[in-house]
């Protein structure tokens, strides 16, 4: 008799949900100042970097919100970083092609990627990812980072136009992929996109809780544990998870 299973296809965000974005954009940025030789003008890489991981994240917030286009966004955190440190001999153009040039080349993945990957795609799941990053970029970090193998397809933000947390974005990548969204089930690490989005949609989901000093945990009332699966009438979703793992998406599959 064959095995029934609850889920087909599982689509995945990328950035710290399976490639290290934390770790790889310190790397690259340090990298961009020793390039363009502004070391000199940087006297605390770690104060620099901080504010710039500030600036970006509250940028890509009002991306989410739609209230700033994508190809904004990516010249205008250089812009405020040069402008707080007074930078000089160096254009937002210059630091941002440098970045993003250099960021596919650092490639550290989230602790247990690989192996969490391994066994899903040896049970014969279909694994996708559904990322708000810039098409060309996430895709080289597919790639370089050993990670295309395991997916069947990409969807970037940019090539739909339609940011996570938009329910187009996860409708398109449904429709693409052939998938029934009750047999589908959305990995993320960021509760105002991934899970809000998944839960807008109606498509069970996983909260990968990868550093729970830097995660917007959600309320209480929210959390929905594996023994009180029933839906409620605020939520059009059916199950919700919450892992500090990769690898324990082994014990919910």
């Amino acid at each position: 008799m064959p095995l029934i299973r609850k889920y087909d296809h599982l689509f995945f965000d990328l950035d710290n949900t399976l490639w290290d974005f934390d770790i790889n954009a310190r790397l690259a940025l340090r990298q961009a100042v020793t390039n363009l030789n502004l070391n000199g003008q940087i006297t605390d890489f770690s104060l620099f970097f901080t504010f710039f991981e500030q600036t970006n994240n509250n940028l890509w917030e009002a991306y989410r919100k739609q209230e700033i286009r994508q190809a904004e966004l990516v010249l205008k955190r250089f812009e405020i970083l040069i402008d707080h440190f007074g930078l000089s001999c160096v254009s937002p153009e210059n630091i941002n092609n440098q970045y993003l040039s250099l960021m596919p080349e650092y490639n550290h993945l989230v602790d247990g990627a690989i192996e969490t990957l391994d066994y899903l795609k040896g049970e014969g799941y279909h694994l996708h990812i559904i990322t708000n990053g810039l098409s060309t970029v996430q895709n080289e970090k597919v790639k370089k980072s050993g990670l295309a193998p395991y997916f069947k397809k990409v969807f970037a933000s940019e090539d739909i136009n339609a940011p996570k947390p938009d329910k187009r974005i996860f409708r398109y990548a449904l429709m693409n992929c052939n998938a029934k969204k009750s047999k589908s089930m959305v990995i993320g690490d960021t509760w105002e996109t991934d899970i809000a989005g998944a839960r807008q949609m109606g498509m069970d989901h996983v909260f990968f809780i990868k550093n729970e000093k830097k995660a917007m945990m959600p309320p209480k009332n929210a959390i929905q544990s594996r023994e009180n699966n029933k839906s409620s009438t605020t939520a059009p979703f059916k199950n919700y998870y919450s892992i500090e793992k990769l690898i324990m998406l082994k014990q919910i599959l």
